[in-house]
């Protein structure tokens, strides 16, 4: 009998300690607005590199929207905010976060599904980062940079080796939603190339390949 009631307690312990791991492993975004501040036709007017932000954060809001746009859930059949190959999804956003209200600053995974933010590892990253894309410094100021990276074979297993033209195609989608969604919300964001793809890998401890780095924040 008291071997059955360790066992319970011993089972009920284990529970509080995996439900706050779990807590501390996901951070629940707001849900999204599909209604905005200007239209479609202005912001598409309006758009341009940003590479100039002061230091403000962002708030939980602005950061679901970005990530929502870039890769979101906006169908019931799972359909996402860009056009993907056979719905392949190869893309998978990174961010590295240095000022958002509320969230620790750290690395983090977005999950389209539950559109939460898995956490990879804490501390803020942003310099280092910066140094990876040739020492670009708005990298390090921009409260926020999201890497979209990519998973080739989701696409090539279907379509072969003319699925990485898609894969990059897609990505494009991904960025300009980014671009939009910014300027919808009054900041700025600016699409890099230019960084060294092993040191990207390292410092997020991926396997993935990184495409874009984006950096979002207010713009001066």
């Amino acid at each position: 009998m008291q071997k059955k009631v360790l066992f319970f307690v011993i089972l009920g312990v284990l529970s509080v300690i995996a439900s706050a791991w779990g807590e501390k492993e996901m951070i629940k975004l707001p849900p999204v607005k599909t209604i905005g501040k200007i239209s479609v036709e202005e912001a598409i007017s309006q758009r341009r590199s940003k590479r100039n932000f002061n230091r403000e954060p962002l708030s939980q809001e602005e950061l679901s929207q970005v990530l929502w746009a870039a890769q979101g859930i906006s169908d019931k059949r799972g359909f996402r905010t860009v056009p993907s190959a056979g719905a392949t999804f190869p893309l998978t956003l990174y961010v590295v976060i240095g000022e958002v209200s509320g969230v620790p600053a750290g690395i983090y995974r977005y999950n389209p599904q539950g559109h939460f933010l898995e956490i990879i590892s804490p501390g803020d990253v942003r310099s280092e980062l910066a140094s990876s894309a040739l020492r670009q410094d708005m990298i390090a100021v921009a409260p926020v940079d999201i890497i979209i990276t990519a998973k080739y074979s989701r696409t090539t297993r279907r379509y072969g080796e003319r699925g990485i033209r898609y894969v990059h195609i897609e990505t494009g989608h991904s960025g300009q939603n980014i671009y939009l969604e910014c300027e919808s919300l009054g900041l700025g964001t600016c699409a890099v190339g230019a960084f060294n793809d092993r040191s990207v890998k390292e410092l997020l401890n991926i396997a993935e390949e990184p495409l874009y780095i984006m950096p979002v924040g207010i713009p001066e």
